[in-house]
């Protein structure tokens, strides 16, 4: 059975624009991944240690007959193909790719947390989620819109 899955993207590193546009293009290459869309790219402040330079994030909807750890697998080796490094938490980054939401489907693994344990708190996956699903509601029942109107975008921009 399909399942519709949002994945937030994320890059501050080599090119972001052009790290988040090779992933969709791996992602819509993908077996198993149907209906890629995607959110306009926003710049962000990077959240994390030390100086950092500004982020390139974006969110995108794909409808997968993957599993949740099929699915994890793959955007852990598109990742790899872009030279992440996992040294530092919340780290500068070449390329991360989230899974954000998993169809309506709670899943806590000690590899998978979904929904994102993040993203409510986050402006640079609920203003581009909410792009592609503007009347989302989250798997406890909690309605996209009503998160953004809590959700600080002082610090996001869109790009061009």
């Amino acid at each position: 059975m399909t399942v519709r899955c949002y994945l937030g993207l994320g890059s501050n590193q080599a090119d972001p624009q052009g790290q988040l546009s090779q992933a969709l293009d791996r992602l819509a290459g993908t077996p198993g991944l149907h209906n890629l869309r995607c959110s306009r790219f926003y710049g962000s402040k990077a959240v994390g240690p030390g100086e950092q330079a500004d982020y390139v994030n974006a969110v995108a909807s794909v409808d997968t007959l993957l599993s949740p750890l099929a699915l994890l697998d793959t955007l852990q080796q598109i990742e790899n193909l872009h030279g992440r490094v996992r040294d530092v938490r919340w780290g500068p980054r070449t390329l991360d790719l989230d899974l954000l939401l998993y169809g309506e489907q709670t899943i806590n693994t000690a590899r998978l947390v979904v929904p994102h344990p993040r993203l409510a708190q986050r402006a640079f996956v609920l203003v581009p989620l909410a792009e592609l699903a503007p009347d989302l509601t989250l798997p406890d029942g909690t309605c996209l819109s009503g998160l953004l109107d809590y959700a600080s975008a002082e610090d996001l921009w869109l790009l061009q």
